[in-house]
């Protein structure tokens, strides 16, 4: 086979739901390879995205196709022919916009072959060999589905659903940088969302009407006998696609076994923390009992000061009293001191008198 992958990177794959046309559901557990593959015989351009066997993006890119940037890591395209809208995550704005550029690179190119290919089936048709020119072009009708999507497409329901298609999904647009930054940072989340989703898509299928699930069906049916060719042969001919694949995930493991023993050492780090924390709870444990009991020793000693503060001034008292006592004593006896010396006088002047 002439199909050959010519630029690679890897996002978060999501479709658009097709009931509620807004929310997005995710159709990859984690970054996949997206790979753009030109097909040299058809001389046509496609996206193609693999998880394991399972081809989750098959898209023909037509020159109708537009990429929006709906944010810095996530953008979007319509595919017309699948009737979904493909969204992808990236982890960074460069991957996004080099994705970008590729796509307007590619759906050009596509529109020149397209031209090309029209002015040769115009130049070989002729009156007299129209019948064989169909046969002669007949195999390459299926080839050239996308090419001429917009002939088998009406251009009024293409731009309608382009002028529709942001207010639709303003929702999921509005969500998407913090969808992708949320997934590539919890790889748990991700599966409980995953799971909560897949669970809300098969709620809301069972509830169609009958008319419309067996028209699901047989579209469904359809789709998935084309998408299992195509998963056929892309892994017939992407070998290289999926030992590059297989490569990468060798590396996902092993960045993800390097985080697993960093934070490894970050708890035993965080143990040595915890124990030193304790030690240190046990120390102003013990500080903290230890000044309860100065405490109480204070309030003792304060309440034997008080105490003897109380008695001295009890003393205090009783000493003033005492040379209060004391003086008034002192007082008495000077009178009689006093007195007696009055009559020793008096007693000599009468001795002398006599």
């Amino acid at each position: 086979m002439g199909e050959q992958p010519i630029f690679s990177t890897r996002a978060h794959v999501f479709q658009i739901d097709p009931n509620t046309k807004k929310n997005w559901v995710p159709t990859s557990k984690h970054a996949v390879t997206v790979s753009y593959f030109y097909d040299s015989t058809r001389n046509v351009y496609r996206i193609i995205s693999l998880d394991g066997s399972k081809a989750i993006i098959n898209s023909t890119i037509t020159p109708n196709m537009t990429f929006t940037k709906t944010s810095q890591k996530f953008g979007q395209w319509a595919d017309s022919r699948a009737n979904t809208v493909y969204g992808l995550g990236f982890s960074s704005e460069h991957h996004l916009s080099k994705f970008a550029e590729k796509f307007q690179e590619f759906k050009e190119a596509a529109r020149l072959a397209k031209e090309k290919s029209q002015e040769k089936m115009e130049l070989t048709s002729t009156p007299s060999q129209e019948s064989a020119g169909g046969d002669l072009q007949s195999p390459l009708t299926p080839e050239s589905i996308n090419g001429t999507d917009d002939e088998r497409t009406p251009d009024v329901t293409q731009n309608s659903e382009s002028r529709a298609e942001p207010t639709q999904n303003a929702l999921p647009f509005s969500h998407s940088s913090a969808i992708s930054k949320h997934w590539e940072a919890e790889l748990a989340t991700l599966k409980g969302n995953n799971a909560k989703l897949t669970a809300a898509l098969l709620e809301s299928t069972a509830n169609v009407k009958q008319w419309k699930q067996q028209l699901a069906a047989y579209q469904e049916e359809a789709e998935r006998l084309h998408k299992r060719v195509t998963e056929l042969e892309c892994v017939s001919s992407q070998a290289n696609a999926v030992h590059t694949h297989k490569t990468e995930l060798n590396q996902t493991i092993q960045e993800l076994e390097e985080t697993l023993k960093e934070k490894e050492e970050e708890i035993e780090r965080l143990k040595q923390e915890i124990d030193n924390a304790r030690e240190l709870q046990e120390q102003r444990d013990s500080l903290t009992q230890k000044l309860q009991e100065v405490e109480i020793r204070n309030k003792d000693l304060e309440g034997q000061l008080s105490d003897l503060e109380q008695r001295l001034e009890k003393s205090q008292n009783e000493q003033e009293a005492f040379r209060n006592n004391l003086k008034t004593l002192l007082e008495i006896l000077d009178g009689k001191i006093f007195e007696l010396t009055e009559l020793r006088d008096n007693l000599a002047k009468l001795l002398e008198c006599s």
